[in-house]
């Protein structure tokens, strides 16, 4: 199936780090990232594990909880949480699912639908398995990144998103490019001015009647 922005996230059971979950009913009522990993044991997922368990407090802030999946058995991935610690000091604090069978990974759209799981398979087999989904607690799918397996994700890029996604979600504006929390922000075009001036008596700046700024609603 193919995965869009405003689909619901696909529902699944699969065993973790930290036992066997229900996506949706771990979500709860919080934002969630699932970011995906091609295999255990390769050196850029490493890197990327070890940065998301340092960032994990930055999400728990905004009330997000944070999983990641590879296509390998959890009993793999509680040899491969040992050195990633080790190698990039911290420890993996957030839950690990296990796909072996490319079973959450076909429902996601992350490899093709006709890839069989089992067996011997390497990362370059799976290399299409490098996607981040943010997902809202509406449990719909309010973002996708997908990453080659050469590049390192940029997750402050990805907190960075969420600030927006959760901004936008609470006060109905839009970002600009560049944008960080602080920063003025975008009035969309379908608020009316009228519409504008009731909910910002502060006042906006109108640069052209499509685009108008203000600064960020607290």
């Amino acid at each position: 199936m193919s995965i869009r922005i405003g689909d619901e996230a696909p529902d699944f059971t699969a065993d973790t780090t930290e036992g066997q979950i229900r996506f949706h009913d771990w979500i709860g009522d919080k934002w969630a990232i699932l970011f995906s990993h091609p295999k255990d044991f390769t050196p850029v997922c490493t890197t990327e594990l070890g940065y998301m368990a340092r960032l994990k407090p930055e999400f728990d802030k905004r009330g997000t909880k944070i999983i990641g999946l590879s296509i390998d058995p959890v009993s793999d991935h509680q040899r491969w949480v040992q050195d990633i610690e080790q190698t990039q000091g911290h420890a993996v604090n957030y839950p690990l699912i296990g796909d072996a069978d490319l079973t959450v990974a076909k429902l996601y759209d992350m490899i093709h639908p006709n890839a069989s799981g089992g067996g011997p398979r390497t990362a370059v087999d799976n290399a299409t398995v490098r996607s981040v989904f943010i997902v809202g607690p509406d449990k719909k799918v309010k973002a996708m990144l997908v990453y080659p397996m050469s590049a390192g994700r940029n997750f402050d890029e990805v907190l960075r998103l969420l600030d927006a996604l959760q901004l936008n979600a609470r006060h109905t504006v839009a970002t600009p490019v560049n944008w960080r929390p602080g920063d003025d922000v975008i009035i969309p075009t379908s608020v009316s001015d009228e519409d504008a001036k009731k909910k910002y008596p502060q006042g906006f700046r109108t640069l052209k009647p499509y685009l108008r700024v203000v600064a960020e609603p607290k």
